[in-house]
């Protein structure tokens, strides 16, 4: 699947989860689920938890994320 398709899995709606990107036809956001993997919960885990997500939607998850933060300039604190 190429970037593009898995791009297209990923919605937003202002009626749903108050505009956040989620997996077409859930309400499952991207933070929720880059949490649950950040806090250690393996795509099987999260996959079985929640009916009808697949692998490619946890991909999708990550993929946004990821080209989400391309534009993001961040700038050190300072101590």
């Amino acid at each position: 699947m190429n970037d593009r398709e898995l791009l297209s899995r990923i919605t937003t709606n202002s009626e749903v989860m108050v505009g956040k990107p989620v997996i077409q036809g859930t309400r499952l956001t991207v933070e929720y689920i880059l949490n649950l993997l950040g806090h250690g919960a393996s795509i099987a885990e999260i996959i079985e938890e929640y009916d009808g997500l697949v692998e490619a939607d946890i991909r999708a998850y990550l993929l946004f994320a990821s080209q989400s933060l391309e534009t993001t300039a961040f700038m050190p604190l300072s101590r």
